[in-house]
């Protein structure tokens, strides 16, 4: 048998990042974030808070799950370093306006709006790939729901108040 071909790691990690919107950060506890996110270099960029998507407090080092964006499938794991960037500071203006460029629908005042209460955090990869295409983890990685109190209260028809009724032919 012979050996798959070697893959040029910074490459892929870049088209990665570039060609997809979304990626997954994976925090210490195991649980796994989706995350739209800007790519710029070497760093991938995320807000997070009011009017934003949900993430948690990231720790100094989260693992970053890369999808393919033909298959929508794993594609590549790396381990990247979390930094919360201050607003005002000259590497949170640049982060922001990348990710003002590259969010959809943004607003006029989201800048305004992500200085007083969201969080931009830069994520840096680093070191060796944990999985690349041909050294993927034996299980799925499936997990069940995070448990929640959203419910639907009772089921709710097609049409809000029911169907109209037929009129005969006539």
């Amino acid at each position: 048998m012979s050996e798959p071909p070697a893959v040029n790691v910074s490459a892929l990690l870049g088209e990665a990042m570039s060609k997809s919107g979304l990626l997954w950060i994976e925090i210490p506890d195991g649980r796994t974030w989706p995350a739209w996110h800007v790519w710029t270099g070497d760093t991938a960029y995320v807000v997070s808070g009011p009017g934003e998507q949900t993430l948690p407090w990231l720790p100094p080092e989260v693992r970053l799950i890369l999808r393919s964006k033909d298959t929508g499938g794993r594609l590549l794991t790396v381990r990247a370093h979390a930094q919360v960037l201050e607003p005002g500071a000259p590497a949170w203006t640049a982060a922001a306006d990348e990710l003002r460029t590259g969010r959809l629908n943004a607003v006029d005042d989201c800048l305004t709006r992500w200085a007083d209460a969201c969080t931009v955090t830069a994520l840096r990869p680093f070191g060796a790939p944990v999985e690349l295409p041909g050294s993927y983890a034996a299980d799925d990685l499936r997990h069940p729901p995070v448990p929640s109190r959203a419910t639907t209260a009772r089921w709710r028809p097609w049409h809000w108040r029911g169907r109209a009724a037929r009129r005969p032919r006539g």
